[in-house]
């Protein structure tokens, strides 16, 4: 790997401009259920339409938490003409970029993929100057896939993108993503006590700008810990650790903003927000304003949480 400390092109880590997308027939994706640890089998049967209220109830509460913080919210409406019940994670079928690239991704569960929507990136470019679309969803064929920041973790002021294998992130489609973009991929895998491997990275560590937060026990390869923690030390990283326990109350899926005054904040859930020790909370208040939602129902369902609702729109204004 180059040496990450003298690159010359540093980009800013967070955005105040995120997009999210109100749910409208939220529920217990079963065509994802295989490969997530994280969706709980207890929700499975939730009546759907009590599940919709509830997580609709959580999604309007966080955004309006975060709208009164002064991060700016582009909200769209999914759409009820396709079955898509996981369409409050929009990071995992689209990035924006400060280049101006839009890049689509490959999704695992077919039911995923209507969640892209061109009408969405289209409704942007009103706004936003958006140089190349980058479509990687033709790996879908090739039964290969890579979920967004989902799948990746990216360190946007180095152009690093941290990523555990898993059946929803392939080694080649990171290649063609690291390809197209610039950037170095950071390639690991990860697993539970049970050594099931994690389905997506950003379940286990969060990148802030000069802070990171990670479960590095989760890496059981002692080279490729030392060499994970080695690359973000050298970004100038303080490293605050969290457990395979606190993972699974989703303490890794955590997202730094900025709002309209250029002040930073990291959004999660109160779940994971609860899991942590007061030690941690000491630290990570000396790098960001800490808001949290309570996501209860949204991570139950979609073993997703705070992070997985929010796409940072790093495109140029027009």
């Amino acid at each position: 790997m180059r040496s990450i400390r003298t690159s010359t092109q540093v980009q800013p880590q967070a955005t105040s401009r995120i997009l999210m997308v109100r749910p409208v027939q939220f529920a217990f994706n079963e065509q994802t259920a295989g490969s997530n640890e994280f969706q709980d089998r207890e929700f499975a049967d939730e009546n759907r339409k009590v599940a919709q209220q509830k997580a609709l109830q959580e999604f309007e509460q966080i955004t309006t938490q975060l709208v009164s913080a002064g991060v700016e919210l582009v909200i769209y409406d999914d759409t009820a003409s396709t079955y898509t019940p996981d369409s409050i994670f929009p990071n995992n079928w689209v990035s924006f970029h400060q280049s101006g690239k839009v890049v689509l991704y490959p999704m695992m569960a077919p039911n995923r993929r209507a969640e892209r929507r061109m009408d969405i990136i289209e409704d942007l470019r009103k706004s936003f100057h958006v140089e190349e679309i980058i479509d990687l969803t033709h790996f879908e064929n090739e039964g290969k896939y890579l979920e967004g920041t989902g799948s990746m973790v990216l360190d946007r002021r180095y152009k690093v993108a941290y990523a555990c294998l898993s059946p929803r992130t392939h080694s080649d489609v990171l290649d063609a993503f690291a390809e197209a973009t610039g950037y170095e991929v950071v390639k690991f895998e990860a697993s539970d006590e049970n050594d099931v491997p994690v389905y997506h990275t950003n379940v286990l560590m969060c990148v802030g700008d000069v802070f990171a937060v990670i479960c590095l026990e989760a890496i059981k390869d002692p080279d490729q810990r030392h060499s994970v923690r080695s690359i973000l030390e050298e970004t100038g990283k303080y490293i605050i650790e969290i457990t395979l326990d606190q993972v699974r109350q989703f303490a890794g899926n955590m997202l730094m903003v900025r709002n309209k005054k250029d002040e930073k904040l990291l959004v999660m859930s109160t779940s994971a927000y609860e899991s942590l020790t007061p030690q941690q909370i000491d630290a990570l208040d000396d790098y960001a304003s800490l808001v949290h939602a309570d996501l209860s129902m949204i991570e139950g369902n979609g073993g997703g949480s705070a992070r997985c609702m929010m796409a940072e729109v790093h495109l140029p204004l027009k």
